[in-house]
C-alpha cells in the first residue's frame, strides 16, 4: 500500500466481502459464530466508509469552522470502532449463553469449515498488507484497521480449529457435545479478545479528553525543546502536549529573564523556528506554538475560570 487512502479502501472492500460471505454462510450452516463475524464485518464496513471521509479531512488545514483542524476525528472514529466491537461482543455473548442454556445448536460442519478456512486466509493477507503499509505511512487509521484484521484472523483460525473438532466428536459418537461447539466458541472468542476493543476505545477516548500522550512521546520532545532553548536565559518553561490521532499539538511557554536583551520579533520568530524544528526532529507531524514572556502568570497552569495572578514583587 503506497497511500493511506489505498490501504483504507482495501480494508473497506475486504470488510464488505467478509460481511457478504459471513451472512450467507451463517444461514447455510446455522452457526452463530459465523453470523457474529458477518454482522461485525458489515458494521465495520459502515465505519470504514466514515474512515475514508476522515482520512480526507485530516489532510485539510484548519478553518473558521474547525479552528484546531480535524485530527480529533481520527480519535473519534477509533473510539467508535472499539465501542462497536464491544457492543457486538455483548450481544454475541448473551446469545451464546442462551444457546448453552437451551442445549446448544447443530451446525453444517463442512461449509462451516470451508468458511473459516477462507476467512483465516483473507483476514491474514489483509492484515499483512496493512501492517506493511503502516511501516511507511504511520497512520493511526491504518494501525487501527491492521489491529482489527489481525484480531479477525486469529478469531477465524480459532473458529476453524473448533469446527474441525465437530467431525471428531461425531466419529466418537459425542453428538451432544458437538452441539455445544458453536456457542462455546462464540463465548470463548468474545471473552479472550475483549481486551482489544477495550484498549482501542479507552486510548481513543483519552485522546479526545486531551490526556497527554505519555512518557514515550513526552520525554524526547521535551528534551529536544530544552536543547533548543539552552542558550536563552530561561527562568521557567511549561510544555503542554496532546496527540489526537496522528498530530502532536505542542504549546511551549518560555519565561525569560526581565533583562533579556533581544526582544525583536525577527529574533523571537527565529527562536520559534528552532523550537519547531527540534520538535519535528522527534515527531514530524507536529503543530508547535512557542510563546515568550517575562511574567510567569502568562505561562503557569490555570483553571481558566479566573484571570492568572501576578507574582508578588
Amino acid at each position: 500500500m503506497k497511500t493511506e487512502r489505498g490501504a483504507l479502501l482495501l480494508s473497506c472492500g475486504t470488510a464488505l466481502l467478509m460481511a457478504a460471505l459471513g451472512l450467507a454462510f451463517a444461514f447455510i450452516t446455522n452457526s452463530r459464530a459465523i453470523m457474529l463475524d458477518g454482522v461485525y464485518n458489515l458494521m465495520y464496513f459502515g465505519v470504514a466508509l466514515i474512515t475514508l471521509r476522515v482520512e480526507r479531512l485530516t489532510s485539510l488545514p484548519d478553518s473558521a469552522r474547525f479552528p484546531f483542524g480535524h485530527a480529533y476525528f481520527e480519535s473519534l472514529v477509533n473510539a467508535g470502532k472499539g465501542l462497536m466491537i464491544l457492543g457486538i461482543s455483548a450481544v454475541a455473548l448473551f446469545d451464546s449463553g442462551m444457546s448453552l442454556w437451551s442445549g446448544g445448536r447443530a451446525i453444517a460442519v463442512g461449509p462451516a469449515i470451508g468458511y473459516a478456512l477462507a476467512a483465516t486466509i483473507v483476514c491474514s493477507l489483509t492484515a499483512f498488507i496493512l501492517r506493511r503499509g503502516q511501516r511507511s505511512l504511520d497512520s493511526p487509521l491504518i494501525r487501527a484497521d491492521a489491529d482489527n484484521w489481525v484480531l479477525d484472523a486469529v478469531i477465524s483460525a480459532a473458529v476453524l480449529g473448533a469446527f474441525c473438532l465437530a467431525p471428531i466428536f461425531h466419529a466418537l459418537d459425542w453428538g451432544t457435545a458437538a452441539r455445544y461447539i458453536d456457542p462455546v466458541l462464540v463465548a470463548a472468542v468474545v471473552l479472550l479478545f475483549l481486551g482489544v476493543p477495550v484498549r482501542m476505545a479507552r486510548d481513543a477516548i483519552l485522546e479526545l479528553l486531551n490526556q497527554s500522550p505519555g512518557a514515550a512521546i513526552e520525554q524526547p520532545v521535551t528534551a529536544a525543546i530544552d536543547e533548543a532553548l539552552a542558550d536563552l536565559p530561561v527562568q521557567q518553561r511549561f510544555v503542554r502536549m496532546v496527540r489526537p490521532g496522528r498530530i502532536l499539538y505542542v504549546t511551549v511557554h518560555v519565561v525569560l529573564a526581565d533583562d533579556f536583551a533581544d526582544q525583536r520579533l525577527v529574533a523571537l520568530d527565529r527562536l520559534r523556528g528552532e523550537v519547531d524544528a527540534a520538535v519535528r526532529s522527534v515527531h514530524p507531524r507536529s503543530i508547535v506554538d512557542t510563546l515568550f514572556t517575562a511574567d510567569v502568570r502568562w505561562a503557569a497552569p490555570t483553571a481558566g475560570l479566573t484571570a492568572p495572578k501576578a507574582e508578588a514583587p
